[in-house]
């Protein structure tokens, strides 16, 4: 599954901050320019929702919001870390690595460790970063950090590690040193982002192709319902057990099916009659949701905006109706755009039961459009209705200044 842990401590608002504030308090702590200035985005996942975990496709992007790493090495082997927008800083050594009792070092610590078990020797360095992802949108804030990391101590110590590699070593950090199971969507997202494309990842043999997004006309929009999570853990194992379950049935019938992955819909339905009804909703789900990335793939090649506007629109009710993991308040939002002419699709982002919802809107409408569903969210739920926007922009690289 994505990374969907809320991380509370990462509340990176300021924008139109960065670079600048990070290079100059870098300069201002520590004396010196940074050798290196990295830009780390955020992600949205187009769709493909609950997939990854059978081994099927998903189809995100990396956006406009990012975290910014100012980077120097230093002489020992001290690791000195600044948290610009919650004024924190951590001091640390590349011998004696532990978890930290506050959670935000965790991220930068963990891509040491995997590191020097991989045997790559990094050094001590002095970092500054913050960004603009706003906190608890489902954006990916974990994966950023973990990725922008690792890609200016590959620049630093001259590793040669391709971005995939690198990929591979920020989900470990978080497996393994942060302590949450995540996939790894996101950090591919970060690290292979390009630029007004969107990137088909396949999560059984990790291959990627890209698909153009224009979008002269549209853009994306995410209204942030401030749920958050709280029951995607459970939730998550459950759904996970189902799947499990209806690929053991199916293996009966059709050996070579390793994973739902493998599975039509057509084979799901022809034995119907075999599964419990609550599986049968979930392996068609995610049969149909393999089926609509790799469609909505084809609809963004051959420019169908429209095509894969209605498929936003059928991901999520099959999450809602099938999958069961909205919320009310996701629903509701959902549910306010169909009847909008500037509105070609949307469904809720990420594993469930919170966050937000993607809209594929017209850009000359943006601004009614923000007014009126913040309006109907504060009448319905008497809750502020956030709302970002979201241009898809090149994944983690390198800043100079002009």
């Amino acid at each position: 599954m994505v990374c969907a842990v809320n991380l509370a401590h990462f509340t990176f608002f300021a924008a139109d901050m960065y670079p600048e504030s990070v290079i100059q308090f870098f300069h201002q702590t520590f004396g010196s320019a940074p050798a290196v200035v990295v830009r780390a985005p955020g992600r949205i996942n187009l769709i493909g929702e609950h997939t990854d975990y059978n081994e099927g496709f998903v189809l995100p992007a990396a956006i406009d919001k990012a975290i910014w790493f100012a980077v120097s090495p230093r002489s020992d082997a001290q690791l000195h870390f600044h948290a610009l927008d919650f004024q924190d800083a951590f001091l640390g050594q590349i011998k004696n690595l532990k978890k930290a009792e506050n959670s935000w070092p965790n991220y930068l610590l963990g891509t040491f460790s995997e590191l020097l078990k991989d045997g790559y020797q990094p050094g001590g360095v002095n970092v500054v970063f913050g960004g603009n992802i706003p906190s608890g949108a489902g954006l990916s804030s974990s994966a950023a950090v973990e990725s922008g990391m690792l890609f200016a101590l590959n620049e630093l110590f001259g590793f040669g590690l391709d971005r995939p590699t690198l990929a591979r070593l920020a989900q470990r950090a978080e497996n393994n040193f942060v302590g949450m199971n995540c996939g790894i969507m996101d950090m591919f997202a970060s690290l292979m982002g390009r630029k007004n494309h969107a990137l088909k990842l396949d999560c059984r043999s990790l291959e990627t192709e890209y698909f153009p997004v224009n979008l002269p006309d549209h853009t994306f929009i995410l209204c942030d319902s401030g749920v958050k999570h709280q029951l995607v853990d459970s939730e998550y194992n459950t759904r996970r057990r189902e799947c499990e379950e209806g690929v053991d049935i199916l293996k009966t019938i059709f050996p070579e099916i390793h994973s739902l992955r493998d599975a039509t819909p057509e084979m799901i339905f022809l034995e119907k009659k075999r599964f419990r009804d609550v599986v049968f909703q979930r392996c068609t789900f995610i049969a149909e949701e393999n089926e609509r990335v790799l469609n909505a793939c084809n609809a963004l090649k051959n420019n169908n905006l429209a095509g894969f506007g209605t498929m936003l629109y059928e991901s999520h009710d099959g999450l809602q109706h099938a999958y069961e993991v909205t919320c009310p308040e996701t629903d509701f939002l959902v549910a306010e755009t169909r009847n909008d002419a500037a509105v070609l699709g949307a469904r809720q982002m990420g594993g469930g039961f919170g966050g937000c919802t993607l809209n594929l809107v017209r850009r000359d409408a943006v601004s009614d459009f923000q007014k009126k569903m913040q309006t109907a969210y504060q009448s319905k739920w008497k809750n502020e209705l956030k709302i970002y926007s979201a241009e898809i922009t090149n994944g983690v690289e390198t800043f100079v200044a002009e």
